[in-house]
């Protein structure tokens, strides 16, 4: 499932590759990503303009000129892919955008996902309620403190909660509660100032290595090319050892998740 850091290079190489073009065309195979109907969704998008794409937590948020947005939502992983002007299109997908250079953009979803339309983006529930995004200006360590002291729950569970921080799931969390040395299931009331201290940190160096590499190996970029990112430190390594003490990885059920973690290191 792409997260943070799949879904911010996606949108950075959409950016470059589609700003200042414009939607000629939706073919739409599958209406029930949609949030209106087909009819709908071609009347907001297609003849605008793509004047800014940007991203939020698991969502690429793209702005078209003059009075629209197309927000895009990859769900549990897909194939986001862009297409020179002759170039065929894959066999498989669920929308393809035609531009007026003769480019494409196809989606293909995996299981499920989410390809919206909508005249502002306040009136778009799911991604009105994104909290911070980790890898932006404004995830101070102030504003990231204040959030936790209203906490009152396990701390995996604050950071998977899209509503206080954007973008983290459960492939990428386990890394970052390794390196802050916390307990998936440490209550946020009990946390040190220090250990949010180094938790931050290890929430923004885990995700923008994570972005520099461009994302985990299984995921693709908007080329087709696979991330580069392959090594966990205790993440999906069950029995494997700790890299700082050698203790054996251990899997464990979280809530409705697992968690892999350092016995020794995250008591």
């Amino acid at each position: 499932m792409p997260e943070l850091p799949e879904i911010f290079n996606l949108a950075g190489q959409m950016g470059k590759e589609l700003e200042g073009k414009t939607v000629q065309d939706v073919e739409i195979r599958q209406h029930k990503c949609l949030n209106v109907t087909p009819e709908e969704f071609k009347l907001l998008v297609c003849g605008k303009k793509l004047s800014k794409v940007t991203s939020k937590g698991k969502w690429i948020l793209v702005k078209l000129y003059p009075d629209a947005y197309f927000l895009l939502s990859l769900g549990m992983g897909g194939n986001l892919l862009y297409h020179e002007p002759g170039q065929s299109l894959p066999d498989k997908y669920q929308l393809s955008f035609s531009f007026d250079d003769g480019s494409h953009l196809s989606i293909g979803f995996w299981w499920f996902g989410y390809a919206h339309a909508v005249n502002a983006l306040d009136s778009h529930k799911m991604t009105s309620k994104l909290g911070m995004s980790p890898v932006s200006d404004e995830f101070t360590y102030d504003r990231f403190n204040s959030m936790l002291r209203s906490k009152k729950g396990a701390i995996k569970s604050v950071l998977m909660d899209q509503s206080s921080i954007a973008g983290i799931g459960n492939v990428y969390v386990q890394d970052i509660l390794f390196k802050a040395r916390l307990h998936p299931e440490r209550k946020v009331p009990e946390m040190t100032e220090k250990e949010k201290t180094v938790l931050y940190d290890a929430i923004k160096d885990n995700l923008l290595r994570a972005v520099s590499l461009g994302g985990i190996a299984p995921e693709k970029d908007l080329y087709g090319n696979p991330g580069r990112f392959t090594e966990f430190m205790v993440g999906y390594r069950e029995g494997k050892p700790c890299p700082e003490c050698g203790t054996t990885i251990e899997k464990i059920k979280t809530g409705s998740t697992s968690s892999y973690i350092c016995p020794a290191c995250q008591r």
